[in-house]
């Protein structure tokens, strides 16, 4: 893809590597433009089933480029809505991605990287990997991120740590639940090729529309008779589509679906 950002496709799964670890994989207006980029290239292409979001070296991402801070400094109003429209542009194509999405955490993850790791589907974490929301040290605000953090971490918790900006560890992350699974450092490879396993069995369109049913689902409000017949047509639909017909007849033929493949 670029020097500071890699994609490699192995088994059906896109890795993805932010590829700056003198900086601890801190993300500027080039890397931010890139994984846009990656994102919207891996919707589109049909030969991947799950995508994995990690961190070369020490760090999975320690927020944003000190450099790339230096020059916002200088910026007006408008470059700086500019230049914060790209960043909530990134996450939202990274959210609303249509496939699976892991984080593979380790080492820091803080401000920005935070919103990276909640964007995902699923974060999986070494035991040894911190969190911090450091915006408020530097008099400013989560602004960007906060709607996916808000969300993995909840109101309470998260106005704890945008307000105090102190470090978390892994086993905190996991009790509010920004990481789905808490492992070992050697493990964490073993952990991701785990979850990829399930997730992979599971009908790619089927997948596709839980994501969107999730969306629909959670924006909070009663339980009506709008939301039950949305529910019920959803469910409908899917039963009637091809990969439906397939996941069905293959589950009574006992035998696997035609989506699942040999590594």
């Amino acid at each position: 893809m670029s020097e500071n950002l890699t994609v490699e496709k192995r088994n059906r799964v896109a890795f993805v590597t932010l590829n700056r670890p003198e900086v601890r994989n801190a993300f500027d207006d080039v890397l931010i433009s890139n994984l846009t980029k990656a994102f919207l290239e891996l919707e589109k292409d049909e030969t991947v089933r799950a995508v994995v979001l990690a961190g070369a070296g020490s760090a999975f991402c320690a927020g944003a480029d000190l450099n790339w801070m230096k020059r916002m400094a200088g910026y007006g109003y408008e470059q700086n809505l500019a230049d914060a429209k790209a960043l909530a542009e990134m996450l939202k194509t990274l959210d609303r991605l249509s496939k699976p999405t892991l984080a593979r955490v380790h080492g820091p993850a803080f401000a920005g990287g935070v919103g990276l790791v909640a964007a995902c589907d699923i974060a999986i974490g070494a035991a040894e990997a911190e969190f911090s929301l450091t915006e408020v040290k530097l008099g400013l605000s989560p602004a960007t991120i906060s709607p996916y953090v808000v969300r993995a971490m909840g109101e309470r918790a998260s106005r704890r740590y945008f307000l105090t900006g102190e470090r978390f560890g892994a086993s905190e992350a996991h009790r509010l639940g920004l990481l789905a699974m808490v492992v070992a450092p050697e493990n964490l490879d073993a952990g991701i090729g785990e979850v990829l396993k399930h997730l992979t069995q599971g009908g790619p369109q089927a997948q596709r529309k839980i994501k969107d049913l999730i969306a629909a689902v959670s924006r909070g409000g009663p339980v009506t008779d709008a939301v039950i017949d949305d529910s019920a047509r959803r469910i409908a639909e899917i039963r009637v589509s091809p990969e439906g017909r397939e996941g069905i007849a293959s589950f009574l033929e006992k035998r696997k679906p035609g989506w699942v493949k040999e590594n």
